[in-house]
């Protein structure tokens, strides 16, 4: 009985082998005869076979293979009747294979070049969902986000009563917020390097460009304290307007999101704000009595300056006075004095 149980289990394990060896050979003869017909058709001159292969690839989801003929295709089946199903395979194939920008550009040709298809509405659509798709992350480049905006609210433009416009604005959305949170997290990286007046100004310039943007609180906070940060760090001569806009903005917080975290920390940064303001109009009193008593001084010195230089050019002046009196003394003298009279030689 041992030594049956033992055949039967070796018999079973016989079959079982054989069964999956047979089926790896009939799997590699299978793909071998693809391989070949692929071959076939991208050495073939015959539109008829290209394109069957490239349709059964395409069936089969192999859609590298796919694209491999139908990029053959388009001169041969140019004005004829299955060029738009060429163009149109092609689109889905490089869709499927994720090739999102070369897809979406050829889903727009066909919409362009085919109006009267009834697929036109389907290729707008993927070719906007194909500009959707290829949208680089937020910390890349943003044109395709921008130009996908745009191909998506065209379609919403073009078909606004379609069942296919329905998650449009749940899409264009989602794309607008990659935009926001891009100029939001470079505003931060200013805070981060302590450089608050451009984190100030580029973090406004992000409310401006984006009003409705649901990272309105956390932006305000951080204008709040870039604000906090200038005032209390500020060179003198800007330091009294600075305070004035971080006071002023705290109760812009404060009014526009009460109780919450950033009205709470409002009306903390408002005490130091205010305590630095007292503070610092202390020390301006002080330098501008300073600055008075050193004017005075000045001033005094100025004036015993003025009246040194007042007796040296009267004293250059009596001088001068006293010299010309002189020489129309002498002149006057010349004048009054008469000439010697003329005298004679005798001869002896």
């Amino acid at each position: 009985m041992q030594i049956e149980s033992w055949a039967n289990f070796f018999r079973a394990f016989i079959l079982k082998f054989m069964k999956k060896y047979i089926l790896v050979i009939v799997a590699f003869f299978a793909l071998t005869a693809c391989n070949k017909l692929q071959d076939q058709a991208m050495k073939s001159a015959d539109k008829a076979f290209i394109l069957k292969v490239a349709n059964d690839n395409f069936a089969k989801k192999k859609w590298k293979d796919a694209l491999a003929l139908y990029d053959r295709l388009p001169n041969l089946v140019a004005g004829t009747d299955d060029a738009p199903n060429v163009v149109f395979n092609s689109a889905y194939a490089n869709y499927y294979d994720k090739n999102y920008k070369l897809a979406g550009h050829q889903f727009k040709n066909f919409a362009i070049n085919f109006p009267d298809d009834p697929r036109k509405e389907e290729a707008s659509y993927l070719s906007a969902l194909c500009y959707y798709e290829g949208s680089m992350d937020y910390n890349l480049d943003q044109t395709s986000t921008e130009l996908a905006i745009n191909e998506l609210q065209d379609f919403l433009n073009t078909y606004p009563n379609s069942e296919r416009s329905k998650n449009i604005n749940q899409l264009i959305d989602e794309l607008s917020y990659k935009l926001e949170f891009k100029a939001y997290e470079n505003a931060r990286q200013y805070f981060k390097m302590a450089d608050y007046k451009a984190a100030n100004v580029t973090f406004e310039n992000v409310l401006n460009d984006f009003p409705a943007t649901k990272l309105r609180p956390k932006i305000m906070d951080y204008i709040m304290k870039s604000r906090y940060e200038l005032a209390l760090n500020s060179v003198f001569d800007l330091k009294e307007e600075r305070i004035a806009n971080a006071l002023a903005y705290t109760k812009t917080v404060e009014n526009e999101l009460p109780n919450t975290e950033y009205s709470a920390d409002a009306i903390k940064f408002r005490e130091d704000l205010n305590a630095e303001k007292v503070k610092f109009a202390k020390i301006k009193a002080e330098i501008e009595a300073k600055k008075a008593e050193f004017a005075k001084k000045q001033k005094v010195s100025q004036e015993k300056l003025d009246a040194e230089e007042t007796q040296k050019s009267q004293a250059k002046a009596q001088i001068k006075a006293e010299s010309k009196a002189n020489k129309m003394r002498r002149d006057s003298a010349k004048l009054q004095t008469p000439e010697p009279a003329a005298t004679f030689k005798i001869r002896r």
